[in-house]
Parts: C-alpha cells; structure tokens; sequence
C-alpha cells in the first residue's frame, strides 16, 4: 500500500455502500459507480476519494463528490452542498483514527 493503510481502510468501510469502479491503493485513489439512494427517488451520487499521504492527516485526505438529478428522464449535473463532502472527509477520518486506536491498543 503506499498510502496510509487507516485511511485506504476508512475510506473503504465509508463508501462499502456504494459500487466501486476503481480502486488503486498504491496510488490512493477510490471511485465510485453513481449510486442512487432508494429515499432520494431521482437522484445519484459518485464519490471520488484521494488519499495524498502516508500520514494519517486531514490534509492527506481528499473527497470530491458528483451530483445529478432525473428531469424529465435525463440525468443533468447538480451542486453538492459543500456540507455533504466534508461530512465524508471527518467520516473517514474518524474512522481512521479509531482503526489506528485499535491497532495500537492490541
């Protein structure tokens, strides 16, 4: 792996929901399939996540997030609130932080 093993970890776990398209760990970088949440009828999502560094940092971690909505039968590009993307990012981190705290606890 040659990014941070409880990131690549984290950011794995947070998006297991969602079908994956690319995964490259020596690269650090996850892709998402569009995933459609079943209580947002006429709408999907895709997730890209970049991991910068082997050091478990917020800066090392990177989401960027795509959004569309269905009108009239055609999918077109939609904002995504700033809010949803850095939701993801302290998910993974708190995540990688509590998989590091188990690590070094055992």
């Amino acid at each position: 792996i040659g990014v941070n093993a409880y990131l690549w970890r984290a950011s794995l776990e947070t998006l297991s929901f969602m079908p994956l398209v690319q995964t490259d760990s020596n690269g650090g970088v996850i892709v998402t399939d569009w995933y459609a949440n079943p209580n947002a009828a006429g709408e999907r999502m895709k997730v890209t996540v970049t991991i910068l560094d082997q050091d478990l940092r917020a800066d090392a971690l990177r989401v960027a997030a795509s959004r569309q909505v269905n009108e009239n039968g055609t999918w077109t590009e939609a904002p995504v609130q700033a809010a949803t993307v850095q939701k993801l990012e302290d998910i993974i981190l708190t995540k990688a932080r509590d998989l590091r705290r188990q690590a070094l606890a055992s």
